[in-house]
Parts: C-alpha cells; structure tokens; sequence
C-alpha cells in the first residue's frame, strides 16, 4: 500500500512539473504543509551537556517517513524507486538522506527528482528520530533498531549516539568530525520525550553558524553586474528583512534563485538589529 500511494504522489508531481495547464489545474491538490519537525537550536558553549549523547550532523536531504510515504521537510512526496522503501515500517522515522561528506549537490539532484534514477543506488537513509514513540530518545532509536533486525534493509541505518561525559568528549568529537570533512555534531537530551519544534534540548554545533532566509526579492547589479542579480533580499524565519550580496558565484548571478525560493547562508553573529553579519551565500535548499 505505501509503494502504491508512493507511486501515486510522484505521478502527480511529475504531471505539476510539465507546466501545462493540466498542472494549474492540479496545484492546490499538490500543495504540501510543512512537517512539524525537531529543529535545533545552535549550541553556545553555555550548556549543561553531560550525560547527554551526540553524533555527526549529516549535510544531506531530510527525510521522513510518515508510516506510508518518504515526505520533504516540506511536506512533499519524495519519489525513491519501490526497492528503497521496501521493508519500512509502517511507524514513523525522522533521517537524513545521505551518500558522502561534500556531496550535497549529487543528493539534492537525486532526491529531489521525480523520477527515481540510478543516483539512489548512492543514496542511503540515516535515522536520528523515531517520532511519536514512548520512551527516551535512545528507546525510540531501539524501535527502529529492532525493526530493521527482521526487515534488512542495507542501505538504512541508525545513526551512533556517543554519550558525552564532559565538555572535552564534545571538543574532541568535533575536531575528529571535522577533519573528515564533517558539518558539524547533533547534541541531544536524551531522557526528553518526543517533541516537535525548535528544543534547547537539541543542539547543533557548528564552526561557522548558518541559517536560512526566503527569497522575496532579487535587486539588480551594479558596475560588472549591471546585467544580473547583485543581491537577494530575503526574509528569516524571525520576521527579519535584509540583502544578502556575498558568495554568488556568476553562474548564480546571472540565473539567481527565484522569489520563494529558500536559500542558505553562512553568518558570524548579529547586528544589534538582528541581522546576519557578514552573510555569505551557500546554496540553494530545494527541498
């Protein structure tokens, strides 16, 4: 049943993005809600973090898995072949899908696209959520962990939780993640209940902090660039409003992201206003 309606999703999708008529026609029926999902917050060095767990933070696609379909943070149907959603279960999982460090481009290529191509044979699942499970986070991981004992799935995995028993465990954790090329390190209470939204109980670490912004305007160039985009004007999740104008490459200038689109930065702190300091463009999110 849950390849069916899988199968079903990406048809619909794939009819939405001929950009015909017969697409206008179907949109409010593709129209997705944004998932209440766990967010973390950054980690300051302030917490209390002993006796909790961490483990490597994953630059990939989130997935989730609503007990029939492998949904977007956004809500949207992800459409893997049948091969890939074989034996999930029919509980819910919160992941990463994932292939390599650096590699963020391929995934989003693969993931993203209608038609489920070879790229998915690169592509492997990592859990870090069971979501609406009793228990503490490591009793819900079991859930999934015993799961996938009677229903092998090799490209699926649970991601290691490594307890922390003082602050040093964090440091060195992070420069071994690191110097692999690594984004950074999840940190997370692990005696919380489930619970959705931004928690001080999960935190991310990071050297250079970054968040995202929405594109609502893009604003001409000037000098070299006259003819393309010179910045982006976007708006952040706390109501904020500002341009951002460093890190496009002229690929990026001359094609810039659309209004509405969702785009990453990389900052260093806050004005007193509240915006991002030195602001620096990463890449398009498209999921």
């Amino acid at each position: 049943m849950s390849d069916f309606a899988n199968r079903i999703d990406c048809k619909i999708i794939r009819i939405w993005s001929l950009g015909t008529m017969v697409s206008f026609f179907f949109c409010t029926f593709c129209q997705a809600e944004a998932l209440h999902l766990q967010k973390a917050r950054s980690y300051t060095g302030k917490e209390d973090i002993k006796g909790w767990v961490m483990s490597e933070k994953l630059d990939g696609i989130r997935g989730y898995w609503d007990g029939s379909r492998l949904l977007s943070r956004k809500g949207l149907p992800l459409c893997p072949p049948p091969w890939f959603l074989k034996n999930f279960p029919v509980f819910e999982l919160d992941g990463e899908l994932w292939s390599k460090q650096g590699d963020f481009e391929f995934i989003q290529s693969v993931v993203l696209d209608v038609e489920p191509g070879p790229g998915w044979e690169k592509i492997s699942y990592h859990i870090f959520e069971v979501p609406n499970q009793p228990g503490t986070f490591l009793q819900r991981l079991d859930r999934a962990k015993e799961w996938f004992k009677t229903h092998p799935a090799p490209h699926v995995r649970v991601i290691p939780q490594i307890l922390i028993q003082d602050r040093s465990d964090l440091d060195r954790f992070f420069i071994e993640v690191e110097s692999r090329g690594g984004e950074g390190v999840i940190v997370k209470n692990p005696n919380i209940p489930y619970q959705t939204g931004r928690s001080a109980h999960l935190l991310k670490v990071k050297k250079a902090r970054d968040m995202e912004g929405l594109v609502i305007g893009i604003n001409k160039g000037k000098g070299k660039y006259h003819n393309a985009m010179g910045s982006l004007t976007l708006k952040l999740e706390n109501g904020v409003v500002f341009k951002l104008g460093t890190g496009f490459t002229d690929k990026v200038r001359n094609n810039p992201p659309a209004v509405g689109t969702t785009v990453t930065f990389k900052y260093h702190g806050f004005s007193k206003s509240g915006v991002p300091k030195f602001a620096f463009f990463l890449r398009v999110r498209a999921d």
